[in-house]
């Protein structure tokens, strides 16, 4: 029976190395780390698809602003060589000239709106890669971190289930089965020790009737917490 309480006891070692190991803080910090990756990669593909689009339109501008300003050239020489005399010609060409110079004027503010927006996003830009790039470093050093303390857990587990096999071959089969299944049911503690008149699974204290008849028992018999059914190591 004592080698029963000893299974136990690795049992619940080895319980709590793997819940140590499925919440490492370092773990907890990556998914924190990771979650915040994720929304910086969203406005980022956000931020880069408006900059395209603004670099996009920047580049028709000043195509169309080169066209304005080649017919701009081409009308005034032709104004000034002399090949043209009629004075109804030259009113239409100066004309459309004159349009030609306003409609320079709207695209270059246009190219200007679009300098001024796309400067913030830019900006925008630069700032989520910087942010990436740290949080990146951090995500290293904290798989490191994890990786580390993994090693070490695993092989705190490993001696554990040495000792645990070492206890496991002092206890009778049936008596093992029959500690899985209260183990199973029982969040994990299927034996416990009779700590004076308490049960050192449930904590709760066996009557008086309880004790008394427990005592009779030969010291090998099987005994149960008749509050929680948890084997009693006496």
């Amino acid at each position: 029976m004592r080698a029963l309480l000893e299974l136990q006891a690795r049992d619940t070692e080895a319980d709590q190395l793997r819940h140590r190991r499925a919440h490492l803080p370092a773990a907890e910090g990556l998914d924190k780390l990771l979650a915040e990756l994720g929304r910086l990669s969203t406005a980022l593909t956000a931020d880069e698809a408006e900059r395209d689009e603004l670099a996009r339109r920047q580049s028709d501008l000043e195509g169309e602003l080169a066209d304005t300003e080649r017919r701009q050239v081409d009308l005034d020489r032709r104004m000034k060589s002399g090949t043209v005399s009629a004075a109804r010609d030259l009113q239409a060409m100066a004309d459309q000239l004159a349009s030609l110079r306003r409609r320079q004027s709207d695209l270059e503010d246009a190219d200007l709106e679009v300098l001024e927006a796309l400067e913030p996003v830019e900006a925008r830009i630069a700032t989520g890669l910087s942010r990436r790039l740290e949080l990146d470093a951090q995500a290293g050093v904290l798989r490191a971190e994890i990786a580390e303390a993994e090693v070490d857990i695993d092989a705190s587990l490993a001696a554990v289930a040495a000792a645990r096999a070492a206890a496991l071959s002092g206890v009778a089969p049936e008596l093992v089965a029959a500690y899985e299944r209260l183990r199973h049911r029982l969040g994990g503690v299927g034996a416990a020790p009779l700590v004076g008149a308490s049960c050192g699974g449930c904590h709760l204290t066996l009557s008086a009737s309880e004790l008394d008849r427990i005592s009779r028992l030969p010291a090998d018999a099987v005994v149960t917490c008749d509050q929680c059914g948890r084997i009693l190591v006496r």
